[in-house]
C-alpha cells in the first residue's frame, strides 16, 4: 500500500478541495481558529494537524503524505482483523485486496481527511474485536481511538452502529454491551460540541444531491472493484463469506464484524440523506474495509472445501467413483498444500490488480481530478498582466488564486474587499453589489476565472455579490476569448458599446497570445 500510494504522488496539481486544506493549513492557528467558528468546523482538527506537517515544507508531496501512511496504517490494519477475526492467510488476503482497490489508492494520494479516518476506523474496530475477545480491558482505548476518529469527520460516529450490529450478530453478553455502551456513550458527548457547529454551517452541503439506486449500485462496485471481473468474483465470494455470519454465543466471525462494518454506516446515511441529503461516497470510505474482509473470508471457505476435496480424493488427489484410486501413489502433506492454496491467493490478488491497473494509472494522471488548478494557474500567467481586472465566479472560483499565486501576481481581483486569512473565511470577502457595479463601471475589459458548469448552464447564484457578478458580465460585456481546463475555464469580456450592442473593438493583441 505504502508503494502505491507513493507512486505518482506527484502529480503536478491540486484540485479545489486539496487547494483548501494547503491554503488554509497555511494559516496561522488564530487565523485557522477563526475559520473554523464559520466554515469547515469538520475538518477543524485536520487543518491543524496539517498546519503542523505543512510548517516541515509547503509542498503538494507533503501534503498528501499523511494520506499515504494513513492508507499504508488502514492496510496493516485490516490484515491483522483478518488474522484475530480467522487465521493468517485471511488477513493476508484482506490486506492486499485492500491495497489494489482504486478507491483505496484515490484517497491514499488526496490531501484531504478520509485515509485517515479510514485508517481510525479500522482501528477502533480492531480495538472492539480485542476488547470482546479479551475481557474488555481495552474499552477506554477504543473509545479513546473511535473519539479522535469522529473529530476527524463527525460522520464516522455511524462506526458505532455498524459496531453495535457485530455485537448483535455475535450475541455477546451483557457485561460486553455495559463495557461498549460507556466507550459509545463518551464518544457521542465528546461529540456534541461538533455536532452543533457543524450543524450551523450546514449550507456548506447545499450542493449534495438526494442518493438514488444507481449511486448505491455504484459505490457496491466502487467497495467491490470497478472492473466487471474483479466485481463479480468479489461479489461472489463475499456472499460465500457470509456463510459464517454467526458462531457460537459470544464469538466473533469474520462475516459479522465484515457485513455491518460495509453496509451500516452507507445505508444509514442513504436514508437520512432522504431527508437532508448529506451522502458523498467518500464520507463513508473507512467503511471499506469492510469489502476485502468479507471477499477474504469467502476465499478461504473455497478454500477449505479444496482442502476437504484433495483429504477425501485418492492418493494423487484423483478418483474414480467405480473403481477407487486410479492409480497407486503419496498424499499430499496437508502442511504443504496449506502455503499452495494461500500463494493461489495471493496470484488472485495480483491478477485483481493487472486488470485494475489500467484504472489505476488513469487516477494518477491531474486530469482525473475535477479541475487542475495548476494548469489553470499556468494558463492565467500566460495570458494575465500586471493590473489586468479579474473576476472570480463564483466566489470560490479564486481558490485557483489562493493555492497557485504566481500566475496571478499583480493582477486586481475586482470583488475581493479583504483577503481569506484576514477575514477568517475560506475565499476572502468580497464587496457588496453597489460597489462592484461601480469598480466595473469604469473598465472595458474584464478578466473572468469561473467554474465551467456556472458559465456554460442556466445557474443562477444565490450569493448577491456572485448574482452581480454574473449579471454585470452577461449584460454590458461580451464574450471574446475563452480558454477551458478541466472544469474551470479563463474568459477575457470586453464591455459592448450603449447604443447598438455591438462589440467594441479590441485592442490590437500581440502576434502568438491567442
Amino acid at each position: 500500500m505504502l508503494a502505491l500510494g507513493l507512486w505518482g504522488i506527484d502529480r503536478g496539481g491540486m484540485w479545489r478541495d486539496e487547494a483548501v486544506t494547503f491554503q488554509v493549513a497555511r494559516r496561522t492557528v488564530p487565523q485557522i481558529w477563526r475559520l473554523l467558528h464559520g466554515v469547515d468546523a469538520v475538518h477543524g482538527l485536520y487543518y491543524l494537524l496539517m498546519h503542523a506537517v505543512l510548517a516541515l515544507h509547503p509542498g503538494e508531496v507533503l501534503l498528501r503524505l499523511p494520506s499515504v501512511c494513513a492508507a499504508a496504517l488502514a492496510t496493516g490494519l485490516v490484515a491483522a482483523l483478518g488474522t484475530r477475526l480467522a487465521r493468517p492467510r485471511v488477513g493476508l488476503w484482506a490486506g492486499l485486496l485492500y491495497a489494489v482497490t482504486p478507491m483505496v489508492g484515490h484517497y491514499a494520494q488526496e490531501g484531504r481527511s478520509y485515509a485517515l479516518v479510514a485508517a481510525g476506523a479500522a482501528g477502533a474496530t480492531l480495538l472492539l474485536v480485542r476488547a470482546v475477545q479479551d475481557g474488555g480491558r481495552t474499552w477506554w482505548a477504543y473509545g479513546t481511538v473511535l473519539g479522535v476518529t469522529c473529530w476527524l469527520h463527525e460522520l464516522a460516529v455511524l462506526l458505532l452502529l455498524a459496531h453495535a450490529g457485530t455485537l448483535a450478530l455475535a450475541r455477546v453478553p451483557a457485561g460486553v454491551w455495559r463495557g461498549w455502551g460507556r466507550a459509545a456513550g463518551a464518544v457521542t458527548l465528546a461529540l456534541l460540541p461538533m455536532v452543533v457547529v457543524s450543524h450551523a454551517q450546514s449550507a456548506q452541503l447545499a450542493w449534495v444531491r438526494e442518493p438514488t439506486v444507481e449511486t448505491a449500485g455504484a459505490l457496491l462496485r466502487e467497495f467491490a472493484g470497478p472492473t466487471s471481473g474483479v466485481y463479480w468474483a468479489c461479489l461472489a465470494l463475499a456472499v460465500l463469506g457470509l456463510t459464517r455470519l454467526v458462531g457460537g454465543r459470544g464469538e466473533l466471525t469474520c462475516a459479522a464484524v465484515a457485513l455491518p462494518l460495509a453496509v451500516v454506516p452507507p445505508t444509514v446515511l442513504m436514508l437520512a440523506s432522504r431527508l437532508t441529503p448529506l451522502y458523498v461516497d467518500r464520507y463513508v470510505l473507512y467503511a471499506l474495509a469492510g469489502a476485502p474482509l468479507l471477499v477474504a473470508a469467502g476465499a478461504d471457505r473455497v478454500a477449505e472445501l479444496l482442502g476437504r476435496v484433495g483429504r477425501t480424493a485418492g492418493p494423487l488427489g484423483r478418483t474414480d467413483r467405480t473403481t477407487g484410486p486410479l492409480r497407486p501413489g503419496r498424499r499430499q502433506n496437508p502442511r504443504v498444500r496449506a502455503p499452495l492454496l494461500t500463494l493461489a491467493g495471493v496470484l488472485a490478488v495480483a491478477l485483481a490488480f493487472v486488470h485494475q491497473l489500467p484504472v489505476l494509472r488513469q487516477d494518477r494522471s491531474p486530469d482525473h481530478r475535477p479541475d487542475n488548478l495548476a494548469a489553470m494557474s499556468t494558463d492565467a500567467a500566460r495570458e494575465l498582466r500586471p493590473g489586468d481586472p479579474v473576476l472570480f465566479l463564483p466566489s470560490h472560483a479564486r481558490s485557483t488564486a489562493l493555492a497557485y499565486p504566481a500566475g496571478f501576481r499583480g493582477i486586481r481581483d475586482v470583488a475581493l474587499a479583504a483577503g481569506a486569512p484576514a477575514s477568517g473565511t475560506l475565499y476572502g470577502r468580497e464587496v457588496d453589489p453597489d460597489l462592484l457595479r461601480r469598480r466595473l463601471a469604469g473598465l472595458d475589459r474584464v478578466w473572468v476565472v469561473a467554474e465551467k458548469r456556472f458559465v456554460r448552464s442556466p445557474w443562477y447564484p444565490g450569493d448577491p455579490t456572485d448574482r452581480a457578478k454574473l449579471d454585470l458580465v452577461r449584460d454590458r460585456f461580451a464574450l471574446r476569448e475563452e480558454q477551458a481546463r478541466d472544469g474551470v475555464v479563463l474568459r477575457l469580456y470586453v464591455r459592448r458599446t450603449l447604443a447598438t450592442g455591438s462589440l467594441v473593438r479590441p485592442v490590437r493583441l500581440r502576434p502568438g497570445r491567442w
